[in-house]
């Protein structure tokens, strides 16, 4: 059943009579599996990929990096799990190398995204510095493409 979380990540609109099908199990069984997968918390949710540059909806994605100080006895966990609770954070990261942790938000825009920084994250005690990095334009996400598609002369729009 390891293969059954592998072909629920690239498709959750599976039914479970085509995973079970493709994972050589009883249906029965491949439910008791997903209900088991929820129960442990190895199963987080279901999410669809939206291409978002081709819909109306004003959005701006940007991956902050701080460099934090951690407490004594807590590590980076007390911060994180604070900075976790804001809404507009989609995703806080331990990371190596320059920076300790990394966080992916969304906004309206430009602004609304750099005054959550300067408002909410650089007062905290714990945050030494910030960089921001706003997305341009996603080619890759989640393993599937949104590369621009080619008009008729073969130009990227």
């Amino acid at each position: 059943m390891k293969d059954l979380l592998k072909l629920m990540e690239e498709n959750a609109r599976l039914s479970v009579e085509e995973l079970a099908a493709m994972v050589d199990a009883t249906p029965a069984e491949v439910a008791a599996a997903i209900d088991e997968y929820t129960q442990q918390g190895i199963i987080k949710g279901y999410k669809t990929l939206i291409d978002w540059e081709k819909t109306e909806v004003d959005r701006v994605k940007a991956l902050i990096d701080l460099r934090v100080s951690p407490k004594k006895d807590h590590g980076f966990d007390e911060i994180a799990t604070r900075i976790a609770l804001y809404p507009e954070v989609e995703s806080v990261m331990l990371m190596s190398g320059g920076y300790d942790l990394s966080l992916v938000m969304s906004g309206k825009n430009f602004q609304e995204i750099a005054m959550f920084v300067a408002m909410r994250l650089s007062p905290m005690d714990d945050v030494l510095s910030t960089a921001t990095h706003f997305v341009l334009r996603t080619y890759k996400k989640h393993g599937v493409s949104y590369a621009p598609e080619a008009d008729e002369r073969g130009y990227n729009n």
